[in-house]
């Protein structure tokens, strides 16, 4: 029968929805809705809703803060390929990063890029005005992170026979960034293409502080692909005995190797153990080696 198959009973564990899904999905319905809001049938009630959730000076000076995240969610609809650009983006960034750090914080880290961007952008703006859409922010933010994580790793272009490294291509943006918020947003000019340097900057900083602080709590020395200048790094205090010294080879003590052991059999058991990064099945290879030792 049927229902005894697993598959067919309602108990059945099912594969949860990605992060990056969910944001996608989110970003296309509001792409939707906006084409909607700004139809001519709708009048000016539907642009003044849509402008409710632009990022400007003036909303601020009102204290509607919440614009400071809703502007994400809104594109050009003149120019439907920066949707498109967007989608295709958050698509091969969160297929490699949200394995990596979890669907919390691949969303955090994509909204905190997003909130220290505007920031920026309005610090940049005060005196100027204007206004600022797009999620450019979240995915720099998210772009660091993951060239930070992954150094090494390598991306194509469509119809160029090339690839680069990701660290490369940060910098490279960083560059073009810095370059368009000297030599235009700060004279109050247009940079080229309609790109906003000071909410890339903003994502980009929020992307580096993530990686630096939070993401393994070791400070300014976490990734080797984008570490500081050797004169700017802490220098190795002697190790000294402790109770809950570092186990030699993962460097983590024997209860935060079981802590991190825990959350990765829970991994496992949600969502198989296909999902593991190669990072964590290492890890479950030294834990075993280490324990069975003892």
């Amino acid at each position: 029968m049927l229902s005894d198959r697993p598959y067919m009973r309602g108990d059945y564990p099912r594969r949860n929805t990605s992060a990056v899904v969910w944001l996608i999905s989110a970003l296309i319905a509001a792409f939707v809705l906006e084409l909607v809001l700004l139809s001519p049938w709708l009048g000016l009630s539907g642009s003044a809703l849509v402008n409710q959730m632009s990022l400007t000076i003036g909303s601020l000076q009102r204290w509607h803060v919440w614009t400071l995240l809703t502007h994400s969610f809104l594109h050009s609809t003149a120019q439907p390929l920066d949707i498109l650009f967007t989608v295709l983006m958050l698509y091969f960034i969160g297929r490699d990063l949200e394995p990596q750090l979890g669907a919390r914080r691949f969303i955090a880290v994509y909204f905190g890029a997003i909130f220290v961007g505007a920031l920026a952008w309005s610090l940049v703006h005060w005196t100027q005005g204007g206004a600022h859409i797009g999620p450019g922010a979240g995915l720099l933010g998210l772009f660091v992170v993951l060239a930070g994580l992954s150094p090494r790793m390598e991306m194509g272009f469509l119809f160029l026979p090339v690839s680069f490294r990701l660290i490369h291509l940060v910098y490279a943006v960083l560059a073009l960034d810095v370059f368009g918020l000297g030599f235009y947003e700060m004279l109050g000019a247009q940079p080229p293409l309609g790109l906003t340097p000071s909410a890339h900057l903003g994502g980009m900083l929020a992307g580096w502080v993530y990686l630096r602080f939070i993401h393994a709590g070791h400070g300014w020395d976490r990734a080797g692909g984008m570490s500081l200048p050797s004169w700017l790094r802490r220098r190795p205090k002697l190790p000294v005995a402790k109770k809950n010294a570092p186990l030699a080879s993962s460097g983590k003590s024997g209860s935060q190797l079981r802590a991190e052991v825990d959350r990765i059999l829970d991994k496992i058991n949600s969502q198989g153990f296909g999902a593991l990064t190669p990072q964590e099945k290492r890890l479950l290879d030294e834990a075993k080696d280490l324990l069975s030792r003892k």
